[in-house]
């Protein structure tokens, strides 16, 4: 196989690495910067706020993540399911009503466990 043919075939691929990476490393230099002018003014003798460190651009940690992750898996799942349905009744594809449903396990059982995090996360901080 020519290497042209292949480097066009795996472009995509490639440039969703790349968009990832940019979009990573910069996220890290902002968090860095932040942390370096939070690391300055201790040095100055000033003292430090959680409100100053927020309005410096440092993000809060957000419980409600989880949730919100687990419970989109779980309508995933849930859409493989309907789905899987829906091509058995159209199609009369019994396999599909078995299949759609087992690959529908993987991001319902992963948002499952995210929800719980997310649930447990909330009463643990309620707590305190």
């Amino acid at each position: 196989m020519d290497f042209s043919v292949m480097l066009v075939s795996l472009a995509p691929f490639i440039m969703v690495l790349g968009i990832v990476w940019v979009a990573v490393n910069a996220g890290t230099q902002k968090r860095k910067a932040t942390l370096n002018t939070i690391e300055e003014a201790i040095r100055a003798g000033q003292t430090i706020d959680p409100d100053t460190v927020r309005a410096l651009g440092m993000p809060r940690k957000d419980r409600n993540g989880d949730l919100k992750a687990g419970l989109i898996l779980i309508a995933v799942a849930a859409a493989f399911m309907v789905l899987g349905w829906t091509v058995g009744m159209v199609e009369g594809e019994e396999e599909a009503m078995y299949i759609m449903p087992a690959l529908a396990s993987f991001p319902g059982f992963i948002g499952l466990v995210l929800v719980g995090f997310g649930l447990l996360g909330k009463k643990k901080q309620d707590s305190e």
